[in-house]
């Protein structure tokens, strides 16, 4: 089984998807194509997303049953101790030493409200 899910990508590489495989929901396609043709299909993905991201997952025989690979993508896959997980960017930033930033304070229709005295 192999999942693709395509996040604003151009409407011409869904199109090519539907040749190999079919779309379950917007962006969403699976299949069961051979090994050969999923490269094939994922080196097009990479090729034409353009400013899209794209994940592949597919099923293999290792500890989880699937395997899975992303493009231009904030969440990226790491090996600990024989299981790949996702590694969201937020705690990237602090195994790199750098604190995540505070979101600006006042920004809020609340805030205005408290600030300006509107309804």
């Amino acid at each position: 089984m192999t999942v693709i899910v395509l996040t604003t990508c151009p409407a011409g590489l869904r199109g090519f998807l539907t040749r190999w495989l079919m779309e379950i929901s917007a962006g969403v396609f699976i299949g069961n194509p051979s090994a050969r043709i999923r490269e094939v299909l994922w080196d097009e993905v990479r090729a034409y997303a353009g400013a899209g991201r794209a994940l592949l997952a597919y099923s293999t025989d290792n500890e989880q049953g699937f395997t899975f690979e992303t493009f231009d993508h904030k969440w990226r896959p790491v090996d600990h101790e024989g299981l790949t997980l996702l590694m969201r960017p937020h705690w990237q930033e602090r195994e790199q030493g750098s604190q995540p930033q505070p979101p600006s304070k006042g920004w809020s229709k609340a805030s205005k409200r408290r600030r300006f005295g509107g309804r």
